[in-house]
């Protein structure tokens, strides 16, 4: 599964990460008015609030994988198929079509319909797949970090082993179809290439123009050109490529809107008209648009409002229309309490955990026992999660959630025993006297995420830790994340629901999601070997493995399994529960303004 989004991102472990394939339960809500009963028109304007505040036109890099920059993806641009709320992938058969031509060697050819284009005119073409699957594949990387030694060219979120297992990918002569053969079986082929839903989001002609190349078939042909990267016998970096690459990573980087348009084109429904930083964007109707379906609203004004009393105070006042607050049982009974508002509530595909850094002074393994001894569980669970779902208790798995069958089982064998209780006797005789300071990293717009730090740093002062506030804005967090600066971080993780390969995404040593350095051989090998194999029962035994592997290695603590809460006025219609990185945007050409 193509995990993660940074809660950021996956109910399961999902997401931004956990076993991929977990199912969500979804609550009916209340309403006070039928907004199905009225009929739909098109037109109209709707203003979305999210938590998060937007930063890139680029998030597929491991700086700009955070929810709301994915959902703008989302909106912004189309691509060969979606993910629905049933969790089902459903083809876009007028964006183009894939198909499999041949299992040995695993083949897969996609082909694009004429007429999409991008929103400066310029059509899309298998050279924008052939960036997609560079920057995804790390196909040209020689790096060997340890060595301090060859090149890194595109940061990629994702786990790079299936595409890198592919043969450089073959394009028509007229750009309308991309083939790809894979050296090794990929369990995921199917949602291999693109992002977001599999959105081709980021226009290989411009990337190729900020490098100094005349065109994208110029990209493509440089790219050909070359050797796979190969960290045993590291070359000297290609500086065109390197030029690429580095726009490529932090060219789209923005909190405005640019003055240079080629930085936010659209391939889809809507294109961006304005940004205001750390507060708002609009997005409004692609006229151009006709490779999928058409999208009722005119406009859509998205607003970032951390806290869930503001959030519940602007749908009640009409200065927003559809909101997905951080869930509690006071939000939940506040929204419940709005006259014409219609709530939505179920488990998301999502969790929320603290990782723990793999250097520094977490470097020492006892150190990351002591402190993952020392964090109320229990107590965050009460305190978080309890009334909004009675059953709720700490989560006991690094892959798996609660609502998937092979949890209890994993649950049995991973050693999450060790720290159902508190301990801080054990803590401070592990510490042995040694007093660590730790920074924890945190949204500390996050009302969520600020309970728990509280109730960390306070247990773990009992046991002679130092503990210093890291939390950042809402805007800043998820790129600070993998940098370093702090020792331990709070946040969580969502995934789309389909496919294994979120697992090595965050867990695989050296890859653009494990931001916390974890690495063990032993469980590297599992998930190449999980990317690899179709049959799902094998799967799931090797998700197991790689649990009980993580567990011991003194990784952090998984928290909760996230609640989701939507909640929409009778102004819209067309709003349904989404329990993955999506959420209510999954749908969102079906919206409506009454």
């Amino acid at each position: 599964m193509r995990f993660g989004r940074i809660s950021k991102v996956v109910g399961v472990a999902a997401a931004a990460v956990l076993a991929l394939s977990a199912c969500a339960t979804q609550g009916g809500g209340s309403s006070s008015s039928s907004s199905s009963a009225a009929a739909t028109k098109q037109g109209g304007s709707a203003t979305v609030v999210e938590v998060n505040a937007f930063n890139t036109f680029n998030s597929n890099t491991a700086d700009g994988n955070t929810d709301i920059n994915s959902k703008i993806s989302l909106a912004t641009h189309w691509g060969f198929y979606y993910v629905d709320n049933q969790l089902k992938v459903v083809h876009n058969e007028k964006f183009g079509h894939y198909e499999k031509t041949s299992d040995n060697p695993l083949t897969v050819k996609y082909t694009l319909n004429d007429g999409v284009k991008w929103s400066d005119g310029t059509p899309v073409t298998a050279y924008d797949i052939a960036l997609s699957w560079a920057a995804s594949s790390s196909y040209f990387d020689d790096q060997d970090s340890k060595a301090k030694t060859g090149t890194a060219y595109f940061s990629t979120a994702g786990d790079p082993t299936g595409l890198n297992n592919t043969k450089f990918p073959d394009v028509s002569s007229d750009g309308k179809t991309f083939t790809l053969t894979y050296t090794k079986p990929y369990a995921d082929w199917e949602t291999a290439i693109g992002s977001n839903n599999g959105t081709i989001d980021i226009p290989a002609h411009v990337v190729a123009k900020k490098a100094g190349l005349a065109d994208a078939k110029a990209l493509y042909d440089l790219m050909k050109g070359m050797k796979k990267g190969d960290p045993s016998s590291p070359q000297p970096a290609n500086e065109t490529l390197k030029k690429a690459a580095d726009f490529y990573n932090t060219g789209f980087d923005t909190k405005t809107l640019p003055t240079d348009t080629s930085l936010f084109l659209s391939n889809g429904p809507y294109v961006v008209k304005d940004m205001v930083a750390d507060q708002s964007m609009t997005l409004v109707r692609n006229k151009d648009f006709t490779w999928g379906p058409t999208p009722n609203l005119d406009q859509i004004v998205v607003r970032y409002i951390g806290s869930s009393p503001a959030q519940i105070q602007a749908l009640k006042n009409g200065e927003a229309d559809i909101i997905a607050p951080q869930a509690s049982s006071d939000t939940i009974q506040q929204l419940k309490a709005i006259q014409g508002v219609t709530v939505d509530q179920g488990h998301q595909l999502a969790y929320d955990h603290i990782d723990l850094n793999f250097y520094g002074v977490f470097a020492d393994k006892d150190v990351r026992t002591a402190f993952m001894l020392t964090v109320p569980r229990q107590d965050i669970v009460d305190k978080i999660i309890k009334q909004m779902d009675p059953n709720a208790k700490p989560l006991d798995s690094q892959i798996f959630v609660p609502d998937q069958a092979p949890y209890a089982d994993s649950v049995k064998n991973n050693g999450s025993a060790d720290y159902q209780q508190v301990n801080i006797d054990k803590a401070k005789q592990l510490l042995n006297g040694k007093t660590p300071e730790i920074r924890i990293m945190y949204n500390k717009d996050n009302p969520n995420r600020v309970d728990a730090y509280t109730l960390i740093a306070a247990n773990a002062t009992k046991a002679g830790f130092k503990i210093v506030d890291g939390g950042l804005g809402k805007s800043d967090w998820g790129k600070a994340l993998g940098k370093g600066g702090y020792d331990a971080t709070i946040f969580g993780w969502i995934n789309p629901g389909v496919g294994v390969q979120g697992v090595p995404q965050i867990f695989k040593t050296g890859n653009g999601s494990n931001f916390n350095k974890f690495s063990d051989p032993s469980a590297d090998q599992l998930m190449d070997q999980l990317i690899q194999t179709t049959d799902q029962s094998k799967q799931v035994d090797l998700e197991k493995q790689i649990d009980q592997k993580i567990w011991a290695s003194s990784y952090g603590l998984p928290l909760f399994q996230s609640v989701g809460v939507d909640a929409y006025s009778d102004r819209v219609t067309g709003v349904k529960y989404m329990p993955n990185n999506s959420g209510v945007w999954w749908n969102f050409w079906e919206w409506a303004a009454k």
